[in-house]
């Protein structure tokens, strides 16, 4: 009894041990399988240290894709899709001018010819940019319900559609659209664009004088000169984000958001840094210390400019593909909800679910079908297709043969026989 009370040296302890042994501290499978997040700082170093493979991988890519001939084809879809460009432009705005004022088409007229002379060099902007805006603006708004106006439509979506297939390319996406869905596609693009152009463009305008407005007047040199050194950046960042969404509208499977933004933002810089390269090629020519091309000098010079920015945007595209490979994104939502319905159609055991889809909607219609034909058949025609008068017909009888028994195990029950009462004598 005194044993167990006080416990045997072999017996259990009830309470927890006073030396018990350290916990293993190594690894288990449910910590190996659980992802561990990684630091900004390992994140952007790893970043730093893959962004040479993805350069050369763009410049691979880009060879490969023949960029100088897609560059060239921008470029000339896109001069001859200038002035129709412009004419829809012009004509749209006509119809919104008034809700932001008297001046508007005036003041959209001055920035557009100050943007080009900031872009472009002033013989292009003299002679191609400004003859351009000044005949689009004396035709007026009437030409936008014409049928000339659709056929420029037509015409302008040209270098969207270069635009678009060398965006697709990039991405190895080319083949997903054939070629007259791509077409059409880049029409309801170009004219996406164009009305967010057309809400977008007075605004552009019109906001340093709205700003001015409205602040006291002991700031409008402070902020006339904030303008002024900000209105560039500004509209750079708007360049961007136009590219941004060119980017992703273009493909057929698009890419997050903002996995479309470094693409853009280098595309951004190479038009700048490109045309300014050439403006300075293009005044040293015109100094008359290198080749002349006379009075070729100017549409040289626009096709040249115009050949730069489709260089630009395949180069975007071609880096946004480069990142995608090296760092795969996750899939927007609508692409993940269609592998969702094509893993479900696969788990149900239907192979071709357009097929399958068919019958389905044949076999719900059918008695709805039989019924009708039913009735049509009960109906006798009228007019002259309806049947005429005949002789009866004749019925010939068939003998009908005789239904067979089965014969069964069950014993045979034979035929009760009428009993005759006889009557006594």
């Amino acid at each position: 009894m005194m044993n167990d009370a006080h416990g045997t040296p072999g017996s259990r302890q009830s309470g927890p041990a006073k030396h018990a042994e350290p916990h293993d501290p190594g690894p288990h499978t449910q910590d190996l399988d659980r992802p561990r997040r990684v630091g900004f700082p390992a994140r952007a170093w790893g970043v730093v240290r893959g962004m040479p493979q993805v350069l050369w991988r763009t410049v691979v890519k880009s060879w490969d894709d023949s960029i100088v001939g897609h560059s060239a084809q921008a470029a000339f879809w896109t001069t001859l899709s200038l002035a129709p460009l412009l004419l829809a432009l012009m004509g749209l705005v006509g119809y919104v001018a008034n809700w932001f004022g008297p001046d508007t088409i005036g003041v959209i007229h001055d920035r557009l010819i100050s943007f080009g002379l900031r872009v472009f060099t002033p013989n292009v902007v003299d002679e191609i940019i400004r003859p351009m805006v000044d005949g689009v603006l004396q035709q007026g708004r009437g030409d936008v319900v014409s049928v000339g106006f659709i056929i420029a439509l037509w015409a302008g979506s040209s270098a969207l559609s270069s635009y678009v297939d060398s965006i697709s390319m990039a991405h190895d996406q080319h083949t997903v659209r054939n070629a007259v869905h791509q077409r059409f596609f880049a029409l309801l693009l170009y004219v996406e664009f164009l009305v967010i152009a057309v809400f977008t463009l007075p605004l552009v305008a019109l906001g340093p004088s709205f700003l001015i407005r409205y602040i006291p007047s002991s700031w409008h040199p402070a902020v006339a000169q904030l303008i002024d050194f900000g209105y560039l950046p500004f509209v750079v960042l708007m360049l961007v984000g136009a590219l941004a969404l060119l980017y992703r509208q273009a493909l057929p499977r698009p890419l997050p958001w903002y996995r479309h933004v470094p693409g853009a933002a280098l595309a951004a810089l190479i038009f700048l840094v490109a045309s300014t390269g050439l403006r300075v090629y293009l005044s040293f020519i015109a100094s008359g210390r290198g080749i002349s091309y006379g009075a070729l000098a100017t549409p040289i010079a626009f096709l040249l400019f115009t050949f730069f920015l489709g260089f630009a945007v395949m180069v975007g595209a071609e880096f946004n593909a480069a990142l995608q490979d090296r760092w795969p994104a996750r899939e927007i939502r609508t692409d993940q909800l269609r592998d969702w319905v094509v893993e479900q159609i696969k788990e149900a055991g239907i192979p071709d679910p357009g097929k399958a889809a068919a019958e389905g909607l044949r076999r719900a219609t059918d008695p709805i079908r039989r019924r009708q034909r039913t009735e049509s058949d009960d109906e006798p025609p009228e007019g002259p297709e309806a049947p005429r008068d005949e002789a009866p017909r004749h019925t010939v009888e068939t003998e009908v043969p005789p239904r067979r028994t089965v014969e069964t195990d069950a014993p045979r029950v034979p035929p009760t026989r009428p009993v005759r009462e006889v009557e006594p004598r």
